[in-house]
């Protein structure tokens, strides 16, 4: 086993979803049934405009042939494992590239910084993710949005570790989890209430505004910015409650169950539709989409 880098564009030509599969061809088997069991951080090219550069991390489940696609692999990704980056991690700095296993003995980058699928050193995966991890305090939850045992685990427990296997381990908690999408989810949306436009800052700097899961995670929802929206207190509870969901082109229903329609109707956009998130790529996905209003939604 070992860490490793899945270079991925969001124009691929291949059948990948980040959080589920990756899709490769059989050069680099070899290779990538070295991480079976093991985590790797996504890579976006620099080619890419706008490139996120590291962006995520999952942990491999299986490498199994594509049953779909002769001579290509899939690697198939361990269910809510996948993790984006609060703060996405550029190829290279001021100070030279990220991932130094990509220079050559004359430091300079080497071919092996053009392969898709690749190894990567404990010592650069741990930089990446610390860098890709960093706190954030102006946008972190509201003292009174998490419980007081996980208040008090955060004042005890550091978030820097030694050791990289244990920030893995720390990462699967649902606090940290929890607290990485609430700062993806509102910089997607630039801390604005997608139903009502709101954008509200407390006197601390936090953003008066929730990152929803479409589909909860005790529905089995992924952690992922396609599954979430920026809602303010009174959107979210009415989001969850299934009194207001959306199509798939993001118009706000509303539920006829509701039994103050015209507040309702003052409340959302004057335009009937969620405002969208800045990129198109983090747009809520029609799945989640769907099994929200087949779920949750009150006809």
């Amino acid at each position: 086993m070992g860490f490793g880098v899945f270079i991925h564009r969001t124009d691929s030509i291949y059948d990948d979803s980040p959080s589920e599969r990756y899709q490769f061809p059989s050069q680099y088997l070899s290779r990538a049934q070295n991480f079976e069991g093991d985590w790797i951080v996504y890579l976006e090219p620099r080619k890419v405009k706008a490139t996120r550069g590291y962006y995520a991390i999952s942990k491999v489940q299986q490498i199994v042939p594509d049953p779909s696609t002769a001579g290509m692999y899939l690697a198939l990704i361990e269910p809510s494992s996948y993790l984006e980056f609060a703060t996405p991690v550029p190829f290279s700095d001021a100070d030279g590239v990220i991932e130094h296993g990509v220079l050559n003995e004359q430091g300079r980058i080497s071919g092996r910084a053009q392969a898709a699928v690749r190894p990567v050193s404990p010592s650069d995966f741990e930089r990446i993710i610390r860098r890709g991890l960093e706190e954030a305090p102006q946008i972190l939850p509201r003292m009174d949005d998490i419980p007081v045992d996980a208040q008090l685990q955060e004042q005890q427990t550091p978030f820097q570790f030694e050791e990289t296997r244990e920030r893995l381990n720390f990462l699967t908690s649902r606090i940290v989890r929890d607290r990485t999408f609430r700062r993806i989810i509102l910089d997607a949306y630039d801390r604005r209430c997608a139903v009502t436009g709101l954008r509200l800052i407390n006197g601390g700097g936090r953003a008066e505004v929730d990152a929803a899961h479409i589909r909860p995670v005790e529905a089995n929802g992924p952690d992922i910015i396609n599954n979430g929206i920026a809602l303010s207190g009174t959107a979210h509870w009415m989001f969850d409650r299934g009194l207001i969901s959306l199509s798939d082109e993001l118009q706000i229903l509303i539920s006829r169950q509701v039994n103050d329609l015209e507040s309702v109707r003052a409340l959302i956009n004057k335009n009937g539709h969620a405002l969208p998130p800045l990129r198109t790529f983090q747009r809520p996905h029609p799945r989640f989409l769907s099994w929200h209003r087949e779920n949750r939604f009150k006809q």
